[in-house]
Protein backbone atom coordinates (compact mmCIF):
# COMPACT_ATOMS: atom_id res chain seq x y z
CA UNK A 1 0.00 0.00 0.00
CA UNK A 2 1.33 3.41 -0.95
CA UNK A 3 -0.04 6.90 -0.36
CA UNK A 4 1.22 10.44 0.12
CA UNK A 5 0.52 12.99 2.86
CA UNK A 6 1.24 16.68 2.28
CA UNK A 7 2.49 18.97 5.06
CA UNK A 8 3.58 22.62 4.93
CA UNK A 9 7.24 21.54 4.92
CA UNK A 10 6.86 18.79 2.31
CA UNK A 11 5.06 15.72 1.03
CA UNK A 12 5.79 12.29 2.52
CA UNK A 13 5.32 9.07 0.55
CA UNK A 14 4.36 6.10 2.74
CA UNK A 15 5.20 2.60 1.52
CA UNK A 16 3.37 0.12 3.78
CA UNK A 17 3.64 -3.69 3.48
CA UNK A 18 6.80 -3.01 1.53
CA UNK A 19 10.12 -4.74 1.02
CA UNK A 20 13.72 -3.61 1.45
CA UNK A 21 14.46 -4.20 -2.24
CA UNK A 22 12.02 -1.43 -3.17
CA UNK A 23 14.45 1.08 -1.66
CA UNK A 24 16.66 0.82 -4.75
CA UNK A 25 13.83 2.26 -6.86
CA UNK A 26 13.10 5.04 -4.37
CA UNK A 27 16.71 5.90 -3.46
CA UNK A 28 19.20 4.61 -6.07
CA UNK A 29 22.50 3.48 -4.47
CA UNK A 30 24.66 5.87 -6.51
CA UNK A 31 22.68 8.87 -5.16
CA UNK A 32 22.18 7.67 -1.58
CA UNK A 33 24.04 7.36 1.71
CA UNK A 34 22.65 5.01 4.36
CA UNK A 35 22.83 6.09 8.01
CA UNK A 36 22.40 3.22 10.46
CA UNK A 37 23.74 2.02 13.80
CA UNK A 38 26.12 -0.75 14.79
CA UNK A 39 23.32 -3.06 15.92
CA UNK A 40 21.37 -2.92 12.66
CA UNK A 41 24.58 -3.07 10.63
CA UNK A 42 25.65 -6.25 12.42
CA UNK A 43 22.31 -7.90 11.67
CA UNK A 44 21.67 -6.69 8.14
CA UNK A 45 24.99 -5.60 6.60
CA UNK A 46 24.32 -7.54 3.39
CA UNK A 47 21.23 -5.46 2.70
CA UNK A 48 23.43 -2.39 2.37
CA UNK A 49 25.59 -3.82 -0.42
CA UNK A 50 26.11 -1.22 -3.13
CA UNK A 51 25.30 1.71 -0.85
CA UNK A 52 27.70 4.07 0.83
CA UNK A 53 26.94 4.01 4.54
CA UNK A 54 27.69 5.68 7.86
CA UNK A 55 27.45 3.51 10.98
CA UNK A 56 26.73 5.11 14.37
CA UNK A 57 27.37 3.55 17.77
CA UNK A 58 24.02 2.08 18.84
CA UNK A 59 22.26 3.84 21.71
CA UNK A 60 20.88 7.11 22.99
CA UNK A 61 24.37 8.48 23.65
CA UNK A 62 24.76 9.05 19.90
CA UNK A 63 22.03 11.73 19.96
CA UNK A 64 24.41 14.67 20.47
CA UNK A 65 25.78 17.69 18.65
CA UNK A 66 29.21 16.05 18.84
CA UNK A 67 27.84 13.17 16.75
CA UNK A 68 26.33 15.61 14.25
CA UNK A 69 29.65 17.39 13.81
CA UNK A 70 31.38 14.06 13.18
CA UNK A 71 28.71 13.02 10.68
CA UNK A 72 29.00 16.28 8.77
CA UNK A 73 32.72 15.60 8.43
CA UNK A 74 31.96 12.11 7.14
CA UNK A 75 29.50 13.49 4.57
CA UNK A 76 32.16 15.90 3.36
CA UNK A 77 34.61 13.01 2.99
CA UNK A 78 31.97 11.09 1.01
CA UNK A 79 31.49 14.18 -1.20
CA UNK A 80 27.78 14.38 -0.40
CA UNK A 81 26.09 17.25 -2.23
CA UNK A 82 22.69 18.93 -2.19
CA UNK A 83 21.03 16.19 -4.23
CA UNK A 84 22.47 13.34 -2.16
CA UNK A 85 19.74 11.39 -0.37
CA UNK A 86 20.28 10.31 3.25
CA UNK A 87 18.30 7.26 4.34
CA UNK A 88 18.08 6.51 8.06
CA UNK A 89 17.72 2.77 8.66
CA UNK A 90 17.12 2.04 12.33
CA UNK A 91 15.08 2.95 15.37
CA UNK A 92 14.21 6.35 16.76
CA UNK A 93 17.78 7.38 17.53
CA UNK A 94 18.88 6.77 13.94
CA UNK A 95 15.91 8.52 12.36
CA UNK A 96 16.19 11.52 14.73
CA UNK A 97 19.87 11.92 13.88
CA UNK A 98 19.41 11.36 10.15
CA UNK A 99 16.63 13.92 9.90
CA UNK A 100 18.58 16.50 11.87
CA UNK A 101 21.75 15.86 9.89
CA UNK A 102 19.91 16.18 6.55
CA UNK A 103 18.26 19.39 7.74
CA UNK A 104 21.53 21.15 8.57
CA UNK A 105 24.02 19.73 6.06
CA UNK A 106 24.40 22.32 3.26
CA UNK A 107 21.27 23.93 4.77
CA UNK A 108 19.19 20.93 3.80
CA UNK A 109 19.39 17.80 1.65
CA UNK A 110 16.70 15.17 0.94
CA UNK A 111 16.19 12.25 3.31
CA UNK A 112 13.96 9.28 3.98
CA UNK A 113 13.51 6.60 6.62
CA UNK A 114 13.32 2.84 6.89
CA UNK A 115 12.24 2.39 10.54
CA UNK A 116 13.30 -0.96 11.98
CA UNK A 117 11.62 -0.86 15.42
CA UNK A 118 7.95 -0.81 16.34
CA UNK A 119 8.45 2.51 18.13
CA UNK A 120 10.08 3.96 15.04
CA UNK A 121 7.32 2.71 12.76
CA UNK A 122 4.43 4.14 14.79
CA UNK A 123 5.99 7.29 16.19
CA UNK A 124 9.66 8.31 16.05
CA UNK A 125 10.01 8.31 12.25
CA UNK A 126 6.62 9.95 11.68
CA UNK A 127 5.83 13.65 11.86
CA UNK A 128 8.99 15.48 10.87
CA UNK A 129 10.56 16.11 14.27
CA UNK A 130 14.33 15.57 14.24
CA UNK A 131 16.67 16.34 17.11
CA UNK A 132 19.49 15.63 19.51
CA UNK A 133 19.86 15.84 23.27
CA UNK A 134 21.72 18.55 25.17
CA UNK A 135 22.94 17.20 28.49
CA UNK A 136 19.95 15.89 30.45
CA UNK A 137 17.46 17.64 28.17
CA UNK A 138 15.98 15.46 25.42
CA UNK A 139 15.61 16.79 21.88
CA UNK A 140 16.52 20.30 22.98
CA UNK A 141 18.17 21.05 19.61
CA UNK A 142 16.32 20.04 16.49
CA UNK A 143 14.27 20.80 13.41
CA UNK A 144 10.81 20.16 12.00
CA UNK A 145 11.30 18.90 8.46
CA UNK A 146 9.52 16.03 6.78
CA UNK A 147 11.27 13.04 5.16
CA UNK A 148 10.51 12.40 1.52
CA UNK A 149 9.42 8.85 2.27
CA UNK A 150 8.96 6.12 4.87
CA UNK A 151 9.40 2.53 3.78
CA UNK A 152 7.89 -0.15 6.04
CA UNK A 153 9.52 -3.58 5.86
CA UNK A 154 8.15 -5.69 8.71
CA UNK A 155 10.93 -8.28 8.30
CA UNK A 156 13.12 -5.98 10.42
CA UNK A 157 10.81 -6.64 13.37
CA UNK A 158 11.77 -10.32 13.40
CA UNK A 159 15.02 -9.46 15.22
CA UNK A 160 13.38 -7.01 17.65
CA UNK A 161 14.04 -7.84 21.35
CA UNK A 162 11.03 -8.24 23.62
CA UNK A 163 11.80 -4.99 25.45
CA UNK A 164 11.62 -3.08 22.15
CA UNK A 165 8.16 -4.47 21.46
CA UNK A 166 7.01 -3.05 24.80
CA UNK A 167 8.62 0.29 23.93
CA UNK A 168 6.56 0.52 20.77
CA UNK A 169 3.33 -0.44 22.49
CA UNK A 170 3.76 2.44 24.95
CA UNK A 171 3.37 4.87 22.05
CA UNK A 172 0.48 2.86 20.61
CA UNK A 173 -1.31 3.06 23.98
CA UNK A 174 -0.65 6.81 23.95
CA UNK A 175 -2.49 7.19 20.62
CA UNK A 176 -5.47 5.33 21.99
CA UNK A 177 -5.54 7.53 25.09
CA UNK A 178 -5.43 10.86 23.27
CA UNK A 179 -7.37 10.22 20.09
CA UNK A 180 -8.86 6.82 19.29
CA UNK A 181 -10.40 4.62 21.94
CA UNK A 182 -10.71 1.85 19.35
CA UNK A 183 -6.96 1.36 19.61
CA UNK A 184 -7.34 0.80 23.36
CA UNK A 185 -10.13 -1.68 22.71
CA UNK A 186 -7.97 -3.61 20.23
CA UNK A 187 -5.10 -3.70 22.69
CA UNK A 188 -7.38 -4.83 25.53
CA UNK A 189 -8.56 -7.76 23.41
CA UNK A 190 -5.02 -8.89 22.60
CA UNK A 191 -1.50 -9.33 23.93
CA UNK A 192 1.93 -8.84 22.38
CA UNK A 193 2.00 -12.48 21.27
CA UNK A 194 -1.17 -12.03 19.21
CA UNK A 195 0.49 -9.30 17.16
CA UNK A 196 3.67 -11.33 16.79
CA UNK A 197 1.66 -14.18 15.27
CA UNK A 198 -0.58 -12.04 13.07
CA UNK A 199 1.33 -9.75 10.71
CA UNK A 200 -1.93 -8.44 9.23
CA UNK A 201 -3.22 -7.44 12.66
CA UNK A 202 0.07 -5.73 13.49
CA UNK A 203 0.21 -3.88 10.15
CA UNK A 204 -3.35 -2.60 10.62
CA UNK A 205 -2.39 -1.33 14.08
CA UNK A 206 0.74 0.42 12.76
CA UNK A 207 -1.19 2.08 9.94
CA UNK A 208 -3.88 3.23 12.37
CA UNK A 209 -1.31 4.88 14.63
CA UNK A 210 0.42 6.58 11.69
CA UNK A 211 -2.97 7.89 10.56
CA UNK A 212 -3.69 9.36 14.01
CA UNK A 213 -0.32 11.10 14.14
CA UNK A 214 -0.48 12.41 10.58
CA UNK A 215 -3.90 13.97 11.15
CA UNK A 216 -2.64 15.78 14.25
CA UNK A 217 0.63 16.89 12.63
CA UNK A 218 -1.15 18.01 9.45
CA UNK A 219 -3.32 20.33 11.55
CA UNK A 220 -0.39 21.72 13.58
CA UNK A 221 3.01 20.83 12.15
CA UNK A 222 4.95 23.36 14.23
CA UNK A 223 3.38 22.37 17.56
CA UNK A 224 1.72 25.63 18.46
CA UNK A 225 -1.47 23.88 19.56
CA UNK A 226 -2.95 20.41 19.18
CA UNK A 227 0.32 18.67 18.23
CA UNK A 228 1.23 19.04 21.89
CA UNK A 229 -1.30 16.26 22.54
CA UNK A 230 1.30 13.83 21.19
CA UNK A 231 3.37 14.61 24.28
CA UNK A 232 0.95 12.72 26.53
CA UNK A 233 3.13 10.80 28.97
CA UNK A 234 6.31 12.40 27.69
CA UNK A 235 6.62 15.34 30.09
CA UNK A 236 7.52 13.41 33.23
CA UNK A 237 8.39 10.43 31.03
CA UNK A 238 11.43 12.11 29.48
CA UNK A 239 12.70 12.99 32.95
CA UNK A 240 12.30 9.39 34.16
CA UNK A 241 13.98 8.12 31.00
CA UNK A 242 16.97 10.43 31.43
CA UNK A 243 17.50 10.10 35.17
CA UNK A 244 17.02 6.33 35.37
CA UNK A 245 18.45 5.34 31.96
CA UNK A 246 15.11 3.77 31.02
CA UNK A 247 14.01 2.72 27.54
CA UNK A 248 11.86 5.42 25.97
CA UNK A 249 8.63 3.45 26.15
CA UNK A 250 9.17 2.68 29.83
CA UNK A 251 9.60 6.37 30.59
CA UNK A 252 6.46 7.22 28.62
CA UNK A 253 4.46 4.52 30.42
CA UNK A 254 5.41 5.96 33.80
CA UNK A 255 4.74 9.46 32.50
CA UNK A 256 1.23 8.39 31.49
CA UNK A 257 0.64 7.20 35.04
CA UNK A 258 1.58 10.66 36.36
CA UNK A 259 -0.61 12.31 33.72
CA UNK A 260 -3.55 10.16 34.82
CA UNK A 261 -3.12 11.28 38.44
CA UNK A 262 -3.18 14.89 37.28
CA UNK A 263 -6.15 14.18 35.03
CA UNK A 264 -8.11 12.83 38.00
CA UNK A 265 -7.54 16.01 40.01
CA UNK A 266 -7.80 18.53 37.17
CA UNK A 267 -10.37 17.10 34.72
CA UNK A 268 -12.30 14.57 36.81
CA UNK A 269 -10.81 11.68 34.85
CA UNK A 270 -12.31 8.53 36.33
CA UNK A 271 -10.22 6.38 38.68
CA UNK A 272 -11.56 3.27 36.96
CA UNK A 273 -10.09 4.54 33.67
CA UNK A 274 -6.73 5.16 35.36
CA UNK A 275 -6.85 1.59 36.64
CA UNK A 276 -7.73 0.33 33.14
CA UNK A 277 -4.70 2.11 31.68
CA UNK A 278 -2.48 0.75 34.45
CA UNK A 279 -3.64 -2.80 33.72
CA UNK A 280 -3.09 -2.28 29.97
CA UNK A 281 0.47 -1.04 30.54
CA UNK A 282 1.14 -4.10 32.67
CA UNK A 283 -0.30 -6.41 29.99
CA UNK A 284 2.15 -4.96 27.47
CA UNK A 285 5.03 -5.47 29.91
CA UNK A 286 5.53 -1.81 30.75
CA UNK A 287 6.35 -0.46 34.22
CA UNK A 288 3.63 1.17 36.32
CA UNK A 289 5.69 2.22 39.37
CA UNK A 290 9.10 3.74 40.01
CA UNK A 291 11.14 4.87 42.99
CA UNK A 292 12.58 8.28 42.14
CA UNK A 293 13.73 11.62 43.51
CA UNK A 294 11.03 14.28 42.99
CA UNK A 295 13.36 17.35 43.08
CA UNK A 296 15.55 15.81 40.36
CA UNK A 297 12.54 15.29 38.12
CA UNK A 298 11.32 18.83 38.79
CA UNK A 299 14.72 20.24 37.85
CA UNK A 300 14.34 18.72 34.38
CA UNK A 301 10.69 19.75 34.01
CA UNK A 302 11.52 23.41 34.62
CA UNK A 303 13.27 23.43 31.23
CA UNK A 304 10.69 21.32 29.38
CA UNK A 305 9.98 22.63 25.86
CA UNK A 306 6.28 23.08 26.74
CA UNK A 307 7.07 25.49 29.56
CA UNK A 308 5.47 28.93 29.59
CA UNK A 309 6.64 31.80 31.78
CA UNK A 310 5.02 30.51 34.99
CA UNK A 311 3.46 27.17 34.14
CA UNK A 312 3.76 24.11 31.91
CA UNK A 313 1.39 22.88 29.21
CA UNK A 314 0.47 19.40 30.40
CA UNK A 315 -1.46 16.85 28.40
CA UNK A 316 -4.35 15.45 30.42
CA UNK A 317 -7.25 13.10 29.73
CA UNK A 318 -10.93 13.93 30.10
CA UNK A 319 -11.78 10.34 29.22
CA UNK A 320 -10.11 7.58 27.19
CA UNK A 321 -9.68 8.92 23.65
CA UNK A 322 -10.18 12.57 24.62
CA UNK A 323 -7.18 14.69 25.68
CA UNK A 324 -6.69 18.36 26.51
CA UNK A 325 -3.78 20.75 26.88
CA UNK A 326 -3.91 22.34 30.33
CA UNK A 327 -1.40 24.84 31.74
CA UNK A 328 -0.42 23.64 35.23
CA UNK A 329 1.51 25.39 37.98
CA UNK A 330 4.73 23.64 38.91
CA UNK A 331 3.60 23.04 42.48
CA UNK A 332 0.54 21.16 41.15
CA UNK A 333 2.81 18.91 39.09
CA UNK A 334 5.15 18.40 42.03
CA UNK A 335 2.29 17.24 44.27
CA UNK A 336 1.28 14.60 41.73
CA UNK A 337 4.88 13.45 41.42
CA UNK A 338 5.10 13.15 45.21
CA UNK A 339 1.97 10.97 45.28
CA UNK A 340 3.35 8.77 42.49
CA UNK A 341 6.79 8.55 44.11
CA UNK A 342 5.23 7.56 47.44
CA UNK A 343 3.27 4.75 45.75
CA UNK A 344 6.46 3.54 44.06
CA UNK A 345 8.45 3.42 47.28
CA UNK A 346 6.18 0.82 48.96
Amino acid sequence: MQYAVSFPTGTVEYYFHSDWHQLRDIAPPDQTIIVTDSHINDLYASRFDGYRKIVLPAGEQSKSLTTIQDLVSQLIELQAHRKTMLVGVGGGVVTDITGFLASVYMRGIPFGFVPTSLLGMVDAAVGGKNGVNIGLHKNMAGTIRQPQFLLYDSSFLQSLPEEEWSNGFAEIIKYGCISDVRILNTLSENKIDNFLRRADKLNDLIMGCVDVKNKIVHADENETGMRKLLNFGHTAGHAFETLHKLPHGHGVALGMRVACLLSESQLDFQKKDSDMLCALLDTYKLPVQLKFDVPQVMDILTMDKKRNAKDLDYILLQKPGVAHIKPLQFDTIQKALEVFADAGSH
